[in-house]
């Protein structure tokens, strides 16, 4: 595979600090993602192969298309990274020009990028230079402040370069995720450039994303916290697109959820931190369910996958508290 199939039927799931896991890309998967992403990794990490950082590239023959997103701000760093992750395997690249948060930005990485559309330029044409053509895509944002919007430009710069696809998240690196994102810029920036656009930000539930194609006219969509309240929401946009009816969110089929994390991170990691992680993950799939602080405090006091199975079980005995008011923009920034 040379190039990515972006297409409306194939929904991303986002590159997620912290969650976006080996087990939880396989889960992903497993409902419909048709394309997921690493977390972010930092070049300058893989510069100096941190062992931190070689924890985030751990991947399987069936975790595929896999993009692997970097962030940074110096282009002869990348020029060795990407030597670094081309020599492992690697075949798809994500520059991260979008992430907002402070340790992100105050390097000048991420949305920061966007104060010096140069310098952004010259890091992912390093990166289109190495990982040859159609292998390179940019998540953006509309610029760093409200007023200076550089997005369009920075796009037809881009694709001028050979970057194969663009993904914006519709709001300034200064909101971090405070408002609403803004749609009509997705398609906005669909009418001034040639290659695919992938749209994130708000995309919550497959609803979202079904309504984000249809009002933008862009090439696919990207679950972030959409999918970290619901992994099975590429499930159900599938059977949106299709006009069928999705499957309910009950406890029942929650539980199938959890338990499937459970064994992908037992026989996929297995590691004292994997297990930890997981636990104060799960009682984010039953939040808006009744009991939920119940549940929270038996999972806080599980100390082996044994007891971890045990107490999630539970969740296929809850009911939702009140469906209809549950927001899973409630849940962490994407």
């Amino acid at each position: 595979m040379n190039t990515l199939d972006i297409r409306p039927e194939k929904p991303w799931l986002a590159p997620l600090a912290g969650y976006s896991d080996l087990p939880f890309r396989m889960l992903c998967r497993g409902y419909g993602a048709a394309v997921t992403n690493t977390e972010m990794v930092s070049a300058k990490g893989l510069f100096y192969m941190n062992r931190g950082t070689t924890n985030l590239l751990d991947t399987h023959p069936n975790d595929e298309p896999l993009v692997l997103q970097l962030f940074g701000a110096e282009p002869e760093i990348f020029e060795a990274a990407m030597d670094k992750v081309l020599e492992m395997g690697f075949r798809f690249f994500d520059l991260n020009a979008g992430c907002p948060v402070r340790k992100v930005a105050k390097s000048g990485s991420g949305s920061r990028l966007l104060e010096d559309p140069d310098r952004l330029c010259a890091l992912a044409e390093v990166m289109v230079r190495k990982a040859g053509p159609g292998r390179v895509g940019v998540k953006t944002r509309l610029g760093w402040e409200r007023g200076l919007d550089v997005f369009v430009d920075v796009g037809r710069r881009l694709e001028d370069l050979g970057v194969a696809w663009l993904t914006l998240h519709p709001r300034y690196g200064k909101q971090m995720f405070m408002g609403d994102a803004d749609w009509s810029r997705l398609a906005e920036l669909k009418r001034a450039v040639s290659i695919p656009v992938v749209g994130s930000g708000d995309i919550y539930t497959a609803d979202d994303g079904v309504r984000c194609l249809r009002e933008t006219g862009i090439d696919a969509v990207m679950f972030a916290r959409g999918a970290m309240f619901d992994p099975a929401v590429f499930e159900r946009f599938h059977a949106l697109l299709r006009g069928e009816e999705p499957p309910a969110r009950t406890g029942a089929h929650l539980g199938a959820i959890v338990n499937r994390h459970i064994r992908l991170t037992r026989d996929l990691d297995g590691t004292e931190r994997a297990f930890r992680k997981l636990r104060s993950f799960i009682p984010r799939y039953a939040k808006g369910l009744r009991d939920i602080r119940i549940l929270r405090s038996e999972l806080a006091a599980c100390e082996t996958w044994e007891a971890l199975e045990s107490a999630a079980a539970r969740i296929a005995d809850m009911i939702p508290a009140d469906p209809g008011r549950f927001d899973p923009s409630e849940i962490i920034p994407s």
